[in-house]
């Protein structure tokens, strides 16, 4: 191979194709969010797959359209909080969560001149004290003002009724990133009581804070992160439990609210190892920043997982608060244009209310998600599995195999990671090495395509002329098959039309015209005007319609004008060949004179006989035809004519439209059963008739049996050629008739009679029934053991559902001993008839009819018997006398 060559063969080969696709496929990864953003759309999926249940006792009260509506404008007075805590507190709710923030005071423009007149008035309170205090007019006037003091400071009134309730979580917020020193501004006390102390960095570090006002913060009984940790889609899929801020871990608002209603403190929270979160009982699992992945529950039936109900009905009484007994009690924003809404996984879109539900839910009840330490190097092992199958085992596969094999290799480990996530809550990232699969298979698959198309013309190129040569060759060693086979792999040219056309004049020369027509033909289609090819053509295509008589020395005459005179046998001309029979060959003819259509049976003689026997064959021939010319039954096929012309014996015979019932007997081309038992009782009643006139078929088999479905006609053919052939098959060692079919006294060899036919047709019976023969054998000595010796299944094993005295039938017509079956044809077609499932009455009335046997002369019997047909023993008892009942 020349260096250039070894060069196209390196950057063609498959391996350095999978090799560029996993580069690619690499920078990709690395440069982009793209397979990325696939692991994360496949765990959206997946991880919502599960039977997991939301916690029951989590509601939800929400500042919806409704309240708004009702209430007014938002943000609200904090009076209207306080009557709903108070109200909570009242129907004891176990813990009072909060997602609206109290950054800022609420105060009424007024409150502040009222703090100036009771400024003013509280020196001449003091005076006036010392006169008339209970009735001063100053004293008065200073309670007044110190109630329109209380009723605008809401601050103040929320504070109070946090105070009292003693289990309301307010929410603070935090700015994530890495502090460059402290703070400017450190926890205030009562922010940090519900901290933890931060252990070996624990914790998503902040850079600063916004903290509810101070009489709030101070009345709450925890004050606890409301920080929302988006993915790069803006998708909110994690939950960070702990932040780190001034050297303290401060808990997110759903783990104090679920650490609170199991009574537990926030120093009863406590970092496990690094990668677990020890919360009283439960042990939460997390990534070293304690990051949880929760369990986001599906919507049932389009309704949300927990109870949402309105602020406005609460305050209302529309619902009783006693609802809301030993439950977590969440309030937040659901209402449109107030606060944000997050996407999350299973396609909602949630506000931070109802996603800090599903995160309680998730910590009370252990639902998370873990990727397991050792998930990146699964992940790692996975895609070098995948580089492997890409690089070394789909470059030897063949196209279908690869595509299954790719198929499986992608379903698995999309499975796999599917499997993890919903049933044991583990993510393993495996669409990676998936896409890696996907593509590297489409890459090789594309790429073999291109360069197959690339290189096909190239390679034509290159072999034309390698197998024009061959053919060539060939031809002139006299294969001329494989040389039309090596010509029509060649593209066209004047230099193959002429090679074509020599080819064709020597399959002329060989007489084979078929042949010669297909080479005519092919030039035909790429070159209709080269030479004479198309008056060639037609006169190839007439030659092959034309028969050239097997074993004759003369055959068909070509005139002077192209024209074909077809050969003559007898007075009959031969149209065509239609096949091999059991004597010959078999012709389609036609009588000139009447213009009638025969079949037409032929046998050379002389290449199977000689001498006396050559003598004795033909007269046997000419008895037989006789014989079985006298069979005048309408289930038999009619002879008309028998001669010998060209050394060819030969029988002219009904021409039968249908076909032989060789196809009905196999499974899936069966006929229905009670079309079936039509069949078989006509076929019995004609060997009935030929067994009356002392003739025995010998081959009874459904290649013997015409059928023709459009005017359901029967006929039986072939009527004595096993004798006919006696001599001839004796001679070379062959058993007579077709083994399988054949009776057991026919295999021994013994005489046999009329009732040999009936046992060949319970054979042809039961095959035509199940698709299979009743005994068989690997080998001929077997067949013929187990014909001999054993019994035939019962033919409802091999097709349940048959009548049971349908099977009887045709368990009795396969009995070994000729005197323990049927006794005649007459018998066999009415037990038949009588056996035959509902809806074929009217089908087997119409083949019982009757007909008038005529026996032959006592000179015609005598000379019958010697030559053709062994006679029926005097002890056998007369026909239809048995059968089963």
């Amino acid at each position: 191979m020349t260096s250039s060559a070894k060069r196209r063969a390196f950057w063609r080969a498959d391996w350095f194709a999978a090799a560029l696709v996993i580069a690619a496929v690499l920078l990709l990864h690395a440069g982009s969010d793209f397979t990325r953003a696939l692991e994360r759309r496949f765990y959206d999926w997946a991880s919502t797959q599960t039977d997991r249940q939301p916690f029951p006792d989590i509601a939800i009260i929400a500042v919806d359209d409704q309240s708004i509506a009702n209430l007014g404008r938002w943000p609200w007075p904090r009076d209207l909080h306080a009557k709903l805590i108070d109200l909570l507190a009242a129907a004891q709710a176990r813990t009072i969560a909060y997602t609206v923030f109290f950054f800022e005071p609420q105060t009424d423009r007024g409150l502040a001149f009222i703090r100036k007149m009771k400024d003013v008035l509280a020196p001449a309170e003091v005076a006036a004290g010392d006169a008339q205090p209970a009735q001063s007019v100053a004293h008065q006037l200073s309670q007044v003002i110190a109630e329109a003091e209380s009723a605008l400071d809401t601050d103040a009134q929320l504070a109070d009724s946090m105070q009292r309730a003693g289990n309301v979580i307010v929410p603070s917020a935090f700015v994530l990133g890495q502090p460059l020193g402290r703070p400017d501004k450190p926890l205030p006390p009562y922010a940090s009581r519900s901290a933890i102390e931060d252990l070996a960095d624990y914790s998503v570090p902040a850079t600063s804070s916004q903290q509810p006002i101070e009489s709030i913060g101070k009345a709450a009984a925890g004050v606890a992160h409301l920080t929302q940790l988006p993915d790069v889609d803006g998708a909110v899929r994690e939950e960070p439990l702990l932040i780190k801020y001034d050297g303290l871990a401060v808990p997110s608002i759903a783990l104090l609210a679920a650490a609170h209603s199991l009574n537990l403190r926030p120093n009863e929270m406590r970092p496990v190892a690094g990668d677990a979160l020890q919360v009283g009982g439960l042990l939460l699992r997390t990534d070293s920043a304690a990051v949880l992945r929760p369990q986001f529950y599906r919507r049932v039936d389009g309704r949300p997982p927990f109870t949402i109900d309105s602020f406005y009905d609460v305050l209302n009484g529309k619902i009783a608060p006693a609802k809301y007994a030993g439950k977590i009690v969440l309030i937040g924003a659901t209402a449109a244009g107030v606060g944000t809404q997050f996407p999350v996984p299973g396609g909602q879109t949630l506000t931070p209310v109802e996603t800090v539900a599903h995160i309680i839910s998730s910590i009370r009840q252990g639902h998370f998600f873990v990727q397991p330490g050792w998930g990146g190097y699964a992940a790692a092992g996975a895609f070098l599995l995948i580089g492997v199958y890409l690089l070394v085992v789909l470059p030897r596969l063949s196209a279908g195999v690869g595509a299954i094999a790719t198929l499986v290799l992608f379903l698995g480990l999309l499975g796999a990671e599917f499997g993890l996530l919903s049933r044991a809550a583990t993510w393993l990232q495996l669409v990676l090495p998936a896409t890696l699969l996907l593509a590297g298979h489409l890459a090789l698959t594309t790429k073999r395509f291109l360069v197959t198309e690339a290189g096909k013309q190239q390679s034509d190129q290159e072999s034309a002329e390698t197998n024009r040569m061959m053919g060539l060759a060939l031809q002139g060693q006299g294969q001329f098959d494989m040389a039309f086979d090596r010509f029509r792999r060649v593209p066209p040219s004047d230099a193959l039309m002429d090679n074509l056309y020599s080819l064709a004049l020597d399959f002329e020369r060989k007489r084979q015209f078929n042949k010669a027509q297909s080479v005519y033909e092919h030039i035909l289609r790429h070159a209709p005007k080269f030479k004479d090819v198309r008056a060639k053509y037609k006169q190839a295509r007439s030659l092959s319609e034309t028969v050239v008589l097997s074993g004759a020395r003369s055959g068909a005459t070509l005139l002077q004008d192209g024209q074909v005179e077809k050969p003559m046998l007898g007075r009959y001309q031969v149209e065509k060949e239609l096949g091999k029979g059991a004597m010959g060959v078999v012709y389609m003819g036609r009588d000139p004179k009447i213009g009638r259509v025969v079949a037409i049976k032929t046998m050379a003689l002389g290449e199977e006989f000689e001498g006396e026997e050559l003598v004795d064959a033909r007269a046997r021939f000419f008895r037989e035809a006789e014989t079985a010319g006298r069979l005048q039954h309408q289930n038999i096929v009619t002879i008309f004519d028998a001669g010998e012309e060209h050394d060819l014996a030969y029988i002219a015979m009904e021409f039968l439209k249908g076909r032989d019932l060789t196809e009905h007997s196999r499974e899936g081309s069966l006929l229905p059963v009670p079309q079936v038992v039509s069949i078989i009782a006509r076929v019995a009643e004609a060997l009935d008739y030929a067994h009356q006139q002392n003739v025995v078929h010998r081959d009874i088999k459904p290649a013997n049996i015409m059928f023709d479905a459009a005017t359901d006609t029967v006929k039986v053919t072939d009527f004595g050629i096993a004798r006919i052939t006696d001599a001839s098959r004796t001679r070379t060692g062959l058993v007579l008739g077709t083994p399988s079919f054949m009776s057991p006294e026919q295999l021994a060899g013994k005489r046999v009679d009329g009732r040999s036919d009936l046992y060949s047709l319970g054979v042809t019976l039961f095959q035509m029934l199940t698709g299979a023969l009743p005994l068989r054998g690997d080998s001929m000595t077997e067949l013929m053991y187990k014909i001999a010796n054993e019994d035939p299944p019962d033919v409802r094993q091999l097709r349940a559902g048959l009548p049971a005295q349908l099977a009887a039938v045709v368990a009795f017509s396969l009995r070994k001993q000729p005197e323990a079956r049927y006794q005649s044809g007459r018998a066999f077609a009415a037990e038949l008839r009588r056996a035959a499932p509902d809806g074929a009455a009217a089908t087997a009335a119409k083949g019982g009819l009757d007909y008038d046997a005529q026996p032959l002369h006592t000179e015609q019997v005598a000379d019958f018997q010697k030559t053709i047909v062994e006679v029926r023993p005097p002890d056998l008892p007369p026909p239809g006398d048995t059968g089963p009942r």
